[in-house]
């Protein structure tokens, strides 16, 4: 009996215990007609054209670059010649073999407009690039490995009007890269910010430091001022227009004016300045005029009368000192060029009595003809 119980405990335990998987082993040998196992497939197949036409600035051509490094399914092309027009980007691009395309477009070497489009179909988004700091210039502490993929932030403005949500979808197929893209690495480890302040949109690239959320910035950072969305590939209809936007040349122009009205307003200042000088002043009357000394107080019109010829003593007065000192600067004048021209006559009877040592002890005399003749033989002739 003792045995039977423990036959049926053993049973039970063996029955409830979990059975353990069965791992197929692959065979020892393979026909030559079955497949490979392949791996995973790279089905978004976005590319990126980025590229700029001629005109374009340094810092625009940094920025360029940079934005090529951060994006590894981006591909580099030639600079677009001015006579080009925008319709012939889509051809470039179905040659270079992209199906979206980033152009910036330089203009007076100043202004920076960056197209974001999805060729042949569209849409196309034309911006005015603002406040552009380059990863070279910035030397921030933030670092990221080249060809990981990152993570796209948006700001919740972006859901609220159609013209975002549009602007929001364009952006994330062109910045976000494809999973199992053969060019980029299989982690993530920055994050690209997209804001809006200002009716603007703000560019910031971020280093993940921890999971915690601490992050540093890499750099660039940009500043996009969107104008208008068309319905094609870099062009069509336009969708969407900014009404807001003011172009950088008439910026310029409100600033020429606004210096020009600082300066008209000082002009105008002065002149007020002028005008109450000019009416704060009392007019005096005739005095040879017999009716106005007679009308009014007398009293006061007499002591005016007498300060006056008060200050007309003072000014003779002054005015004779002043001519006696200019008697005596030119008496002063005259006996140092006397003295001076004394001093050059001493100093040339001086020089000739030299001359004359030099020439015989003062026995020779020269002649009107330059010739040397003793003076005793004058004497004796």
């Amino acid at each position: 009996m003792v045995k039977l119980k423990r036959k049926l405990k053993r049973s039970l335990k063996e029955a409830e215990a979990p059975q353990k998987p069965v791992v197929e082993l692959p065979p020892p040998t393979r026909n030559s007609d079955e497949p490979l196992v392949k791996k995973r497939r790279w089905i978004n197949k976005q590319r990126v054209l980025i590229f700029a036409s001629r005109g374009i600035s340094f810092s625009d051509r940094h920025l360029m670059k940079n934005l090529q490094t951060m994006l590894p399914h981006s591909r580099p092309g030639n600079k677009m010649e001015r006579k080009d027009t925008l319709t012939a980007v889509n051809e470039i691009c179905e040659m270079k073999n992209c199906n979206k395309c980033i152009l910036l477009e330089g203009r007076l070497r100043r202004d920076l407009y960056m197209w974001f489009a999805n060729v042949n179909d569209g849409p196309s988004l034309k911006c005015l690039v603002e406040s552009v700091f380059t990863m070279g210039e910035l030397k921030l502490t933030g670092n990221s490995l080249k060809g990981s993929r990152p993570l796209l932030s948006f700001d919740e403005k972006f859901r609220q009007e159609p013209q975002y949500r549009l602007i929001q979808e364009l952006l994330t197929q062109i910045f976000g890269t494809p999973k199992d893209l053969p060019r980029s690495q299989p982690f993530i480890d920055h994050v690209i910010s997209f804001s809006i302040l200002d009716n603007r949109i703000w560019f910031r690239n971020y280093q993940i430091l921890s999971e915690d959320g601490a992050l540093v910035e890499i750099g660039p950072r940009f500043c996009l001022n969107p104008i208008k969305i068309f319905d094609g590939g870099f062009g069509g209809k336009t969708i969407w227009e900014n009404p807001k936007y003011v172009s950088p040349a008439k910026f310029r122009q409100r600033l020429k004016r606004l210096a020009s009205d600082k300066y008209q307003m000082k002009a105008g200042h002065k002149e007020a300045k002028k005008q109450e000088k000019q009416s704060l002043v009392i007019e005096t009357p005739n005095e040879n005029d017999i009716t106005e000394l007679l009308s009014g107080d007398m009293m006061k019109k007499a002591k005016k009368l007498t300060h006056k010829t008060i200050d007309l003593k003072k000014q003779s007065e002054t005015e004779s000192a002043a001519q006696e000192k200019a008697i005596e600067k030119k008496k002063i004048n005259a006996a140092y060029s006397a003295t001076k021209k004394l001093k050059k006559k001493e100093a040339e009877k001086v020089a000739a009595a030299a001359k004359s040592v030099q020439n015989g002890g003062g026995l020779s005399v020269t002649t009107k003809e330059g010739k040397k003749i003793n003076k005793h033989k004058l004497k004796r002739d």
